[in-house]
C-alpha cells in the first residue's frame, strides 16, 4: 500500500464510522449471504454482535494501518481464530468482493477508482498476512 491509498482507507473509513455499525454490518453480512449462502452456518448465535465486531475489528485494523510491525500479529491471531470456525483460504475473495460492495454503497458519491484501489491494496496485504504462517 501507498501512503496516499493508506490515507484514502483512513478518510473514507472514517465517514463510514458515522454510519451504524448495526446498518453497516447489515449490509456486508446480507450480500456476503445472499451471494454465498452456505457460508451462514460459520455463524451461530446473533449477528447483532457478530455487526459490532466487525465494525470494531475494521477499526482497529485501519487505525493501525500505518503501524503494520503493531497489526501483523493481531491480524495473524485473528486468521487462527477464523481457522477455527472453519474459515479456509478461498473464503477471503468472497469477504473480499463483499466489502468491497458494502463500501461502494456506504461511501456512495465518495467512491471512485481511486479509492477502489485503495481499499483492494489494503484487503489484499491484509489477507495475505492473515494466510502468511509467522
Amino acid at each position: 500500500m501507498t501512503n496516499q491509498q493508506l490515507q484514502l482507507v483512513k478518510q473514507t473509513w472514517k465517514l463510514l464510522r458515522e454510519v451504524d455499525s448495526a446498518v453497516l454490518g447489515d449490509v456486508f453480512y446480507g450480500r456476503l449471504f445472499f451471494k454465498y449462502p452456505a457460508l451462514r452456518s460459520m455463524f451461530k448465535g446473533s449477528m447483532e454482535s457478530q455487526y459490532q465486531k466487525f465494525v470494531d475489528m475494521l477499526s482497529i485494523i485501519v487505525a493501525r494501518l500505518d503501524r503494520p510491525d503493531t497489526v501483523a500479529q493481531e491480524i495473524y491471531t485473528l486468521a487462527r481464530t477464523h481457522e477455527g470456525y472453519g474459515v479456509q483460504p478461498w473464503h477471503y475473495d468472497l469477504v473480499r468482493e463483499a466489502l468491497l460492495w458494502t463500501l461502494k454503497r456506504g461511501l456512495g458519491t465518495d467512491w471512485n477508482e481511486e479509492v477502489e484501489q485503495a481499499w483492494v491494496a489494503c484487503y489484499d496485504s491484509l489477507t495475505q498476512a492473515m494466510l502468511t504462517p509467522e
